[in-house]
């Protein structure tokens, strides 16, 4: 068996001697023009040109959760494409969501900003039951931070796009629930996978509706840029529709120094680290999934390319 890594951006070196160690006679190396063809490919952004020197792949390993650069490629008709279900990646999702939320709620952004001018300042404390947090996408990650907000007592609302029953979650599924899901919802958390159907999906009308389409909307953005509409979210802050947003991910990555978003006071950025791959967990689950995969089992995490994750 053969396996070949691609590792845009990312250093190979540590996956291939990882890969090497969970799968004892398999070939394993970093891929170059020319070279062999592969049974299996383990990747991170890879260009075409590596898709089009390797048609005989059975399976295409992400070592992300995203796929929808990788969907963009022409890939082989029989390859399997397999994204990582976790690998250590929820708990830290659930980590920073937790963290925006409650620094939100406790309004910390302005005991900050009042430390760093020296004043002893006091802020009245306000009602969880009007915080109704709403988690788009309930996915492995979705599902994992939805319950994590769930342990600090706020309403939790979930929405995707088939039906799920998620204990202690109020969930909403499909167009015809999606107004109303965002109509309960004050801090919305996207989770969403990017595809046709989402990009944009975050825009003048959806975050109008926030909070029953009252003033006080706020917005966490961990899935991807291009979900948001950028030029949309600086007006509804102005305006006070939305009282203010946590941005993980952009549309151009690095966010450019000029980027209005650096600098506007209700826009807390960070640069597109809510959830880091780790590299050892990752690895033993793609190689589970590589055995899987030669002994002709099903295995989790195999995305439909109609539908985009």
């Amino acid at each position: 068996m053969r396996i070949t890594v691609c590792l845009t951006d990312n250093r190979p070196d540590a996956w291939i001697e990882g890969l090497r160690a969970a799968l004892p006679g398999a070939e394993v190396e970093n891929w170059k023009p020319g070279a062999q063809q592969a049974d299996h490919a383990v990747v991170w952004a890879p260009p075409q040109s590596f898709i089009d020197e390797q048609p005989a792949l059975r399976g295409i390993f992400n070592i992300g959760a995203g796929v929808d650069a990788l969907l963009k490629l022409r890939l082989p008709p029989q390859a399997k494409v397999v994204r990582l279900d976790d690998a250590g990646m929820s708990v830290q999702m659930a980590e920073y969501v937790c963290h925006a939320l409650i620094r939100h709620f406790r309004e910390f952004d302005i005991y900050e900003a009042d430390a760093s001018e020296g004043r002893w300042s006091f802020r009245k404390p306000r009602e969880r039951e009007d915080f109704a947090v709403g988690v788009m996408g309930l996915g492995v990650l979705g599902e994992r931070v939805a319950r994590a907000v769930a342990q600090f007592e706020f309403p939790v609302n979930g929405w995707s796009r088939s039906p799920k029953a998620v204990e202690g979650l109020r969930c909403f599924a499909g167009e015809a629930e999606f107004d109303a899901f965002l109509g309960a919802t004050r801090v919305l958390v996207n989770l969403l996978p990017l595809t046709e159907a989402t990009r944009g999906v975050l825009n003048r009308r959806t975050l109008s509706r926030l909070n029953g389409g009252e003033p006080g909307g706020y917005l966490i953005n961990v899935a991807r840029g291009a979900h948001l509409v950028e030029p949309d979210l600086i007006p509804l802050l102005d305006s006070g529709q939305l009282a203010g947003a946590t941005l993980d991910v952009f549309e151009v990555e690095p966010l450019p120094a000029e980027h209005p978003f650096w600098r506007h006071p209700r826009i807390t950025v960070t640069p597109h680290g809510s959830a880091r791959t780790v590299r050892e967990a990752s690895i033993a689950q793609i190689a589970a999934k590589i055995r899987a995969v030669e002994r002709g089992e099903r295995v989790a995490g195999v995305v439909d390319p109609l539908r985009g994750y």
